[in-house]
């Protein structure tokens, strides 16, 4: 199982797991969820819900990985699977992302 914790413009909005390669999960933080003012990380993941499921990875963070020649060349650079999206994510959307939406590894000591 690995998790991160998903920052909307540097506040934390939530957290992304992957129970396995079949099984997605995301949750709105408590407080982001109940505070009016914060927006939905993706208006395919409305705050409508705390908790969503999923058998692969959510489109909305899918769409945040290279496509292409650059996510060949990311997975040859950084010795991860083309098919670990979820390995990827965690490798190339930490700090440069296209919009408001980064993400932060939870190291394992934290899940326990």
């Amino acid at each position: 199982m690995r998790a991160v914790e998903v920052f909307c413009n540097g506040e934390l909005a939530g957290v992304l797991t992957e129970i396995s390669r079949n099984e997605y999960r995301f949750r709105y933080d408590d407080s982001w969820f109940v505070n009016d003012r914060k927006p939905p990380v993706s208006l395919t993941l409305p705050k409508s819900r705390q908790e969503y499921s999923n058998e692969s990875l959510f489109p909305f963070f899918f769409n945040m990985l290279s496509e292409g020649f650059n996510h060949k060349l990311q997975s040859k650079m950084l010795k991860i699977d083309e098919k670990d999206y979820f390995g990827l994510l965690i490798a190339t959307a930490r700090y440069d992302t296209i919009g408001a939406i980064t993400i932060k590894p939870i190291q394992k000591d934290e899940t326990e």
